[in-house]
This record gives structure tokens, sequence and C-alpha cells, in this order.
């Protein structure tokens, strides 16, 4: 093995124990980013679905620990391990990575970075300060917690192009780790920070519906309430509540369910008097409903 690989695995191996520490359950990663140990089962007539229960390890996400000696024994029988993989789900934290790739922009495709942000927008969430990665490629990891009674999937770029959602059963490569293609990273300003609680509408989105809690205090029919043409009052009054930091986004919001529902020159009047009463001037209500009906125009046609 080379000097620089030596020296990769001994940094990995630290970073990982370092990960266990923190209650955050690892296994060594090979430089392609996938599980060093081969499976136990991989020479076997038939498949077998084990998860580890044979007590032999190469079982992937499910090998992970936060006890150092099992991290160390693990390491030791996959030499080659340049990178360590924090497994998603697992408690305390039930970690959940938001994947962005950014390398679509540069070939001219979707960013995925901004794609975010527009979900935060049209969701009405804020992405928080947390734990972010920075990968070999330019994209970036995201660290959220989840709540334990939700198991969230993995998947590939269902919540928009170039998002990824590292759930259950995933894992995340860690800071420290070093692939065939360059070096992870914590992003300056995150290294203090802990996973940042995932917001409730972005939970939504990653989750399937049935594995969510039901809130049945609420009656069914007063969801839709706002974004139907005869309830046009319910978004005015949802943009006249709006507090500072949020005034921008709601109206936003508003103005386009508003236009989707075929209402939003009827309620723009009444829309941006809500924005005034709210805290915004009357050219930046104006402002923010023009861009609500541009976009909402450009999307329907």
């Amino acid at each position: 093995m080379a000097t620089t690989d030596r020296h990769s695995t001994t940094l990995a191996l630290a970073h990982a124990l370092s990960a266990a520490e923190r209650g955050l359950p690892v296994i060594p990663l090979s430089p392609t980013k996938l599980p060093a140990l081969p499976s136990p089962h991989r020479r076997d007539p038939e498949p077998i679905l084990c998860r580890g229960e044979c007590g032999l390890p190469g079982h992937g996400v499910y090998d992970a620990t936060t006890d150092p000696s099992t991290v160390r024994e693990l390491f030791a029988a996959a030499p080659w391990a340049t990178g360590y993989g924090i497994a998603c789900g697992r408690p305390p934290y039930h970690l959940i990575g938001i994947d962005l790739d950014t390398k679509s922009a540069v070939t001219g495709g979707t960013d995925s970075v901004a794609a975010l942000r527009q979900l935060a927008l049209q969701h009405l969430f804020t992405v928080p300060d947390t734990v972010t990665v920075l990968t070999p490629s330019g994209g970036r990891h995201l660290w959220l917690t989840g709540p334990p009674d939700v198991v969230v999937p993995n998947s590939a770029s269902r919540l928009a192009p170039g998002i990824d959602i590292r759930g259950s059963g995933g894992y995340l490569v860690g800071p420290g780790s070093v692939s065939a293609h360059g070096a992870y990273r914590l992003a300056p300003g995150t290294a203090d920070l802990a996973p940042a609680t995932c917001p409730s509408a972005l939970l939504h989105l990653i989750a399937p519906p049935p594995a969510l809690p039901l809130r049945r205090s609420r009656p069914h029919h007063a969801a839709p309430s706002t974004e139907r043409a005869p309830r046009g009052e319910g978004l005015v009054q949802f943009v006249r509540a709006a507090h500072e930091g949020q005034r921008n986004t709601r109206l936003f919001w508003a103005a386009c369910r508003a236009y989707e529902n075929g209402i939003g020159d009827a309620l723009a009047d009444l829309l941006a008097e809500a924005a005034v009463g709210a805290g915004l001037t009357e050219r930046e209500a104006r402002a923010t409903i023009a861009s609500a009906a541009r976009l909402t125009t450009r999307h329907l046609d």
C-alpha cells in the first residue's frame, strides 16, 4: 500500500473514531465510497438476506457502530479503507442527509442548491444552519435530524433534480474521508454546529405520508381552504399574519396560489394591502406579487 494510502487510512480511522465518540455509527469505506468490507455471503450459491445476524462483518451500513473497539476491528479488516460512512436514520440523531449535487450547474443543468431554495420558498420552510460537508465534486451534504418515529427513505432526484436524500439504510461519507476523486471536508463555520432539526415541511416532502403522524385534531377540510378560489380571504389572512423575516415569503407563496387558482388579479390589491399592513412597503409588495404572477404564468403555459 502506498504511503499516501496508509496516511489516508490512518486519518479516516481517526475521524471515524471521533464521529463514533459523538454517537454517530460508522463503517469503513473504500476509495470508491462503497463499504470497504466484502459480503461474507458473496460466494454462497443462493442469495441470503442477512443484515449482520450471522455475526460476521461485511454487511455494509448494517455494520455501522459507535463502539470504538469494533470500529478499530472493522478498519483493521479493511486496510485499504480511506474513508468512513455515517449511517443515517439511527439513534441518537436519526440523521437525514440532503445531498446537493452542483455538478449539474457546471454542465448547464439545474443547480440543486437553487432548487432547494426554491422548494423552501414554495413550501414555507427555512433551510437551517447545520453541519455541512463539502464534496470533491463541488457538491455538499447537509446534515439534519428527524423524529425517531419517522422512517425517511433514500431517494435520488425525487425531491428535485440533483437532490438526493440519505435516510434509513443509507449513509453519508464522513468529513475527513478521501475518495478516488478527492477529500470530503467540513464547510467553514459548520464544524461546531450540531445537526439541525429537519423542518417539518421538508420532512413531509421526503417521508412517505403514512410514516408521518396524523394530526386528527384539525378538521380534515381546513387545509385546502386557503388554496381554493372561493377561499381567497384565507390567503389574505395568511399574509396579514406574517412576522418580520417571513413577509416576502408568505406574500409570494400566497400570490402564487392565487394565480394558480385564477384569482390572482382579483386578489392582488387585497394581498398588497395585507403585506403593507404586515410591514412591507407598497413597492415591495407589488414587486413580489408581480414576480409570483410571472412565475406562475410561465409554469402554467
